[in-house]
C-alpha cells in the first residue's frame, strides 16, 4: 500500500473516534493554512490524529531540506564539497544507511563512482577507485539507459541486480532507490540510496523526495561542470597570452629584411592564439643571408615553447656553422634528445645576397616554388627525414638566382585550408594560382587573401607562414669594381 493509501485510511480511522467524541472535532482534511485560519477564526477545537500529524511533520522536516539544499547549491560551486554535503543530509532525512552519485563518463560509455556515502571511508574509497558500470549493466545502469527511477525493495531477488560494488566492500544491499540524474545535454548520472535503516524497504513518497532532491543534485552538477570550463578556459587563454608573447618575441622584429640584392618578406599567422610555425632571417656576413622556415608538430603551448628553445639553438649554431646541411644535422642531434612527439619540419638557405647563389638544406618540408620571369617551378629536392626524428645527416642542394627570380617558401597551412564543403585548397590548387599571378609585385598578400577567401567562414585549420625571396640582381660587395 502506497504511503498515500496509508494516510487515507488512518484518516478514516481517526474519524470515527473523533465523530463519537464531539460534533465539534474533526480530522484534518484540508491544508495546515486553511485549518489555522479556521481555527483562528471560529475559535474551535481541533483534534486529528496523531500519526498524521507526525506524517505532516515529516513532509515539513522534508521541505525545510529541499530548500536547505537549493540554498546550498546557489552559495557554492565546489562540485566535490556539495555533492557530499547534500547526499550526506538526504542520507540523514531518508535514515538510510549509505547513498552514492555515479557520473556519466561518455568516454567509457559507463558509470563512475563520484560519491559514496556509507558507514566508513574505506568503503566509500574503493568503490571510487575499483567500479564502473556500463550502461545497461545493473540497476545503476539500466536506469542510466532508460532515463527511469526504479524502487526496489528487494535488491537481491531483482534479475538486474549486479551485486559488484557488495562484492568489493562487503556491504549488503538490500532496498534501494536509482534515479536518473538529467541535465540540458542528456544523462549526467544516476544517484542511489540504498537500506532505510527502520523499515524493510522505501516507499513511493521517499521515492518522490528522492526524486526531487535529484533534480537538484543535477542542477549542482551541471552548474559545477560549467564553472570548472570557465576557469579551465580562462586559465588556458592566460597561458596562451602569455606563450604568444613568448613566440612572437623570438620572431623577427620586422616581416621584411633587405640586403644586398635581395629582399626578404614574410607573413605569419597562427591558427590559434599560439602556433607552431616559424620563421627566421638574418645577415652572416660576406653578403650572405640566412632564411629559415620550419613547422613544429602540435599546436598550442607545448609547441610555441619549444619554438622559442629551437630558434635559440638555431640562431646559435647558424652563426657558428657555413652549410645549411651542418646546421640542420647539428639541430637534429639537439632535437632527438627533446620530448618524444615533437619534431620539426623545415628549409634553410643561406644566399649569397650579391651573385644570386643559394645553398640550400630540407627536413621533410613541403618544395618551394622558384618563380621566374616566365614559369613557376616546383622546386623539391632531395631531403631528409623532420628534425628530431632520427639521428641522421642531411644533403644539401644549390640553385642561382637570375634577375627578378623570386623563391616562396611556405608551410603545409597554405594548401591545408578546407572551404565550407570540406574541400582542401591543396598545394596543385596554391602552385596554379601562383602561376596565374607570378608577376604580381604583391604576391604574398595575394596568395593570402586567395586563402582567406577559400576558406571563408571556416576556422583557420593550420597556422600559416609565407616567406618570400626576391633578387633584383647582381649587387657589388664594398670595395668591388663593376666588370
Amino acid at each position: 500500500m502506497t504511503s498515500r493509501g496509508r494516510d487515507i485510511s488512518g484518516r478514516k480511522k481517526a474519524l470515527k473516534r473523533t465523530e463519537a467524541c464531539s460534533p465539534e472535532i474533526f480530522i484534518l482534511k484540508t491544508p495546515v493554512k486553511s485549518v489555522i485560519s479556521y481555527v483562528t477564526m471560529e475559535k474551535k477545537k481541533v483534534q486529528v490524529d496523531e500519526e498524521y500529524l507526525r506524517g505532516i511533520e515529516k513532509k515539513m522536516q522534508d521541505l525545510g531540506m529541499l530548500i536547505e539544499v537549493s540554498a546550498l547549491i546557489s552559495s557554492t560551486l565546489d562540485f566535490n564539497d556539495l555533492m557530499n554535503i547534500v547526499m550526506e543530509k538526504a542520507k540523514d532525512v531518508m535514515d538510510a544507511e549509505a547513498c552514492s552519485v555515479l557520473l556519466y563518463n561518455k568516454e567509457k560509455d559507463a558509470l563512475e563512482f563520484e560519491v559514496a556515502l556509507s558507514m566508513d571511508e574505506q568503503t566509500s574509497d574503493l568503490l571510487k577507485q575499483k567500479v564502473t558500470v556500463k550502461l545497461g549493466q545493473g540497476i545503476a545502469g539500466y536506469v542510466a539507459r532508460h532515463l527511469h527511477p526504479l524502487v526496489i525493495a528487494d535488491a537481491r531477488a531483482d534479475e538486474r541486480f549486479l551485486g559488484d560494488a557488495d562484492k568489493q566492500t562487503g556491504f549488503t544491499t538490500k532496498s534501494l532507490i536509482a534515479v536518473p540524474l538529467i541535465g540540458r545535454g542528456g544523462l549526467l548520472g544516476v544517484a542511489e540510496i540504498m537500506n532505510p535503516r527502520h523499515k524493510a524497504f522505501f516507499s513511493d513518497y521517499d521515492l518522490e523526495i528522492f526524486q526531487t532532491l535529484c533534480g537538484q543534485v543535477a542542477i549542482a552538477i551541471e552548474n559545477s561542470i560549467f564553472h570548472k570550463e570557465s576557469i579551465e578556459h580562462e586559465r588556458h587563454m592566460q597561458e596562451l597570452d602569455v606563450a604568444s608573447t613568448i613566440q612572437r618575441s623570438f620572431l623577427p622584429e620586422s616581416p621584411v629584411f633587405q640586403q644586398g640584392g635581395m629582399v626578404v618578406s614574410a607573413v605569419n599567422i597562427p591558427a590559434k592564439q599560439v602556433g607552431g610555425d616559424l620563421y627566421d632571417f638574418f645577415g652572416l656576413g660576406g653578403g650572405k643571408a640566412g632564411v629559415f622556415i620550419g613547422d613544429i608538430s602540435g599546436k598550442g603551448i607545448s609547441a610555441a615553447l619549444y619554438m622559442a628553445k629551437i630558434i635559440s639553438d638555431f640562431r646559435y649554431l647558424a652563426h657558428q656553422e657555413g652549410s645549411p646541411e651542418v646546421v640542420l644535422n647539428q639541430l637534429n642531434s639537439l632535437m632527438t634528445k627533446a620530448p618524444r612527439g615533437l619534431f620539426l619540419t623545415a628549409i634553410y638557405m643561406i644566399a649569397d645576397t650579391m651573385s644570386g647563389d643559394v645553398a640550400v638544406s630540407a627536413a621533410g618540408h613541403p618544395p618551394f616554388l622558384w618563380i621566374t620571369g616566365e614559369e613557376v617551378r616546383v622546386t623539391n629536392i632531395e631531403a631528409g627525414p623532420p628534425l628530431g626524428m632520427t639521428d641522421l645527416l642531411y644533403p644539401s642542394a644549390s640553385i642561382s638566382m637570375k634577375q627578378g627570380d623570386r623563391l616562396l617558401l611556405l608551410t603545409d597551412g597554405a594548401f591545408d585550408a578546407k572551404n565550407s564543403e570540406g574541400r582542401r585548397m591543396g598545394f596543385d590548387d596554391l602552385a596554379a594560382f601562383v602561376r596565374k599571378h607570378l608577376h604580381e609585385e604583391r604576391l604574398i598578400e595575394m596568395i593570402q587573401e586567395q586563402i582567406d577567401s577559400f576558406s571563408e567562414g571556416m576556422d583557420r585549420a593550420d597556422d600559416l607562414t609565407l616567406v618570400e625571396i626576391r633578387f633584383s640582381g647582381p649587387a657589388f660587395r664594398e670595395g668591388q669594381e663593376p666588370g
